[in-house]
């Protein structure tokens, strides 16, 4: 018997990703590549993983985005040119563009890369997503590369261009919050390893709720990868049904075994929690 419902296709999450970034792969293998995050391999044979094609991805990335911002205006200076561009190719900006198109749900992890919420941490994605953008240079060539490059960041390229810095979440958090809660965010940074490598975590707290958790290699990276992942929930909070703040999904979590995204949230939180925290900081002061 014939019914709608029959005919209904649920997308996997590669073939999601692949509808959202806007590119069909004629070789499959190369897209299958890109995801295998290194954790994985070691548990699959010692299998080839992405950095070879996250490599590649991250000069196509960097030769798109220099050639667009260089056309874009002939008279923006060298300095001004190079800052754009170190913006828009970031850590957090990639973290931002990978959470966007549903990347983390698509990579192979390890399994403690997984346990430790992997797929929303911003190294591995941003990572994840150079792989990807490689990947679809080795199978499309320059011009479908660009096509794809300048479609993944088009809002962040006019930000910077003509809005200011689509990676200064610091201050579109700071103005949202003083609207919403009439006081700025509060930041807790926490880092470990030798001083000349540290790895920072930083958490971000509105009106006393835990909204937001980010990491980097920096502080300054670390509290602007909190301060997107807060914006992004705040801005969606109005309403019922809506975004809350994160402690309380990681409350949720606690008592509800089967949803192993949020559980994975929650080992993640309970790691950095375990960390020594260097220093609190008021949202209004920028690193």
């Amino acid at each position: 018997m014939y019914s709608q419902e029959s005919e209904l296709h649920i997308l996997s999450p590669r073939e999601q990703l692949c509808s959202l970034i806007g590119y069909q792969f004629a070789d499959p293998g190369l897209l299958e590549l890109s995801l295998r995050h290194r954790s994985w391999c070691a548990e699959n044979g010692g299998a080839a993983s992405n950095e070879r094609l996250e490599f590649l991805g991250d000069s196509v990335l960097g030769l798109v985005i220099t050639d667009h911002l260089f056309r874009s205006d002939p008279t923006t200076s060298e300095g001004v040119l190079a800052r754009n561009r170190s913006e828009l190719v970031s850590s957090v900006a990639l973290g931002g563009v990978a959470r966007s198109v549903h990347l983390g749900e698509a990579m192979l992890l390890g399994k403690g890369e997984e346990a430790t919420g992997g797929r929303d941490k911003t190294s591995i994605l941003a990572d994840g997503i150079e792989a990807v953008i490689g990947a679809v240079y080795q199978d499309g060539g320059i011009a479908a590369s660009t096509v794809v490059v300048l479609d993944l960041l088009h809002n962040r390229i006019q930000d910077v261009l003509y809005g200011g810095f689509a990676s200064d979440h610091k201050s579109q958090l700071q103005e949202l919050s003083a609207r919403r809660f009439g006081q700025l965010p509060r930041y807790v940074i926490s880092a470990e390893g030798p001083e000349h490598e540290k790895h920072f975590w930083a958490q971000v707290e509105l009106n006393g709720e835990d909204w937001g958790r980010g990491e980097g290699s920096t502080k300054k990276e670390a509290e602007q990868a909190a301060a997107e992942q807060a914006f992004e929930r705040l801005k969606n909070s109005d309403g019922p049904g809506f975004a809350q703040p994160l402690s309380a999904e990681l409350d949720s979590a606690e008592h509800d075994p089967e949803n192993t995204k949020m559980a994975s949230l929650a080992v993640s939180d309970r790691q950095v929690a375990s960390t020594t925290p260097t220093e609190t900081t008021p949202g209004g002061t920028h690193a």
